[in-house]
């Protein structure tokens, strides 16, 4: 297995060797291609005519079973009336409670209305089946305070774990793409479903919000139930395996379900979670020339079992001491495997729904494509940044193969009750 400085100056030389525009075009068509062919298949056993409850203690979109698109979207927002935002969370619950029930939105939605009005729905979604869908909504740090002041008489009800992330070693966030006082992913079956609930939200926000960032996701990167197979990311491996599961009760309370908090003003997020969402860039040309031995050595894991790399199945734990006959881990110091694994992390865990995307090229004849990172926490001060700080100093993945470009952190309230809103305890 090379070591360190032999796979940077491997790259290095496949820097100069990554291709030409038609390469790129052929992969891009070939990503495109598979994308059009799996949009037109629902997953094995889940009709898209299947619904997702909307009410419930916990908001739906965490541990519901990972459905195959995503558009997650965030906001600023712009009015400073305190008013003005509550009734926008309680015009978003209500269209949200619609669309994931397979209905339109508003009292006379896409064509019932007054015939020299806009519709109250945009309409794209006529004649489709729900696809599962599920709409999670959070809030980010600058909801709470802006240039230092408090924002909407939400004083002191910032939970202390909403923190600004650090700047990681590495990272190359780009404004654009980064932060927001308000998120919303949707997740579903159907990629237009999925859109068109975004869509909508962002029409009735329209005065008091503005979208910030929005993301396209295609093929799920994590299983999170126990009746999904394990999906494979775009550098062709299976991803998620030692994912936590909605039925590991025990470990979500653990690990991701946000307990009562120290301070009076963090109740309202009991029973919530902590959302964590990075765009990470594959540099894919440089990946698909890279040896089978050398990327396995990255990973970890075999790449077509997904078994760690010293022995058994894809299940089978990883047993980081075991030595090669050069006398080396099996499993490389520097392996994506043992950097992101409980047992190198004071055994924390993380609930990962990602998902993968491409957006065109870079202009200069490389695809944009990668891992749209996602995950939920019960606490990012403990549960990610020192996981990621770890990861971004010495995984070589990381460091040779990966490139951060946009990142968020949001607080995501409990579920909303029957007659309530999404994160009404923060207001009440």
């Amino acid at each position: 297995m090379p070591d360190g400085a032999d796979r940077r100056l491997s790259r290095r030389k496949l820097l100069s060797l990554a291709g030409g525009a038609g390469a790129a075009v052929g992969i891009a068509a070939g990503f495109l291609s598979q994308n059009a062919l799996s949009a037109a298949a629902a997953p094995a056993g889940e009709p898209l005519g299947a619904t997702v409850p909307f009410h419930g203690d916990r908001q739906a979109g965490i541990t519901t079973p990972a459905q195959d698109r995503l558009h997650m979207a965030a906001f600023d927002v712009t009015t400073e009336d305190r008013s003005a935002l509550i009734t926008l969370l309680r015009d978003w619950t209500a269209a949200a409670k619609a669309m994931t029930a397979g209905r339109t939105v508003g009292d006379t939605g896409a064509v019932g209305g007054p015939y020299d009005a806009p519709p109250d729905d945009s309409g794209e979604a006529l004649g489709l089946a729900p696809g599962r869908l599920t709409l999670t909504f959070g809030f980010g740090p600058g909801l709470f305070d802006k240039d230092g002041k408090a924002r909407f008489g939400l004083e002191g009800r910032r939970p202390d774990a909403l923190v600004d992330l650090p700047h990681f070693p590495g990272d190359a966030l780009e404004a654009a793409r980064t932060g927001g006082d308000l998120v919303v992913q949707a997740c579903a079956d159907d990629p237009q479903v999925a859109v068109h609930a975004v869509r909508n939200l962002a029409r009735i926000g329209f005065g008091k919000v503005r979208v910030r960032w929005s993301q396209l996701g295609f093929g799920r990167t994590s299983s999170t139930s126990r009746t999904q197979t394990t999906p494979r990311n775009l550098f062709g491996f299976k991803d998620g395996t030692n994912n936590l599961k909605a039925e590991d009760t025990d470990l979500l309370n653990e690990h991701v379900w946000v307990t009562a908090g120290s301070r009076p003003g963090e109740a309202w997020m009991t029973g919530g979670s902590y959302l964590i969402a990075r765009r990470i860039r594959m540099h894919i040309e440089i990946w698909d020339r890279t040896s089978l031995r050398e990327q396995e050595g990255l990973i970890g894991r075999t790449k077509g079992e997904g078994a760690p790399l010293s022995g058994g199945t894809e299940f089978t734990a990883p047993d980081f001491t075991i030595k090669g006959r050069d006398g080396q881990p099996l499993i490389p110091l520097d392996s994506h495997l043992r950097l992101a694994h409980p047992d190198h992390n004071d055994g924390v865990r993380m609930l990962r729904r990602g998902y993968n995307y491409t957006d065109g090229s870079d202009g200069l004849g490389h695809l944009d494509a990668g891992l749209f990172f996602i995950a939920f926490v019960k606490d990012p001060r403990t549960h990610y940044v020192p996981m990621q700080m770890a990861m971004a100093k010495q995984d070589v993945l990381a460091l040779e193969y990966l490139k951060h470009t946009g990142s968020g952190l949001f607080a995501v309230p409990p579920g909303a009750r029957p007659g309530g809103f999404i994160g009404e305890g923060l207001f009440t």
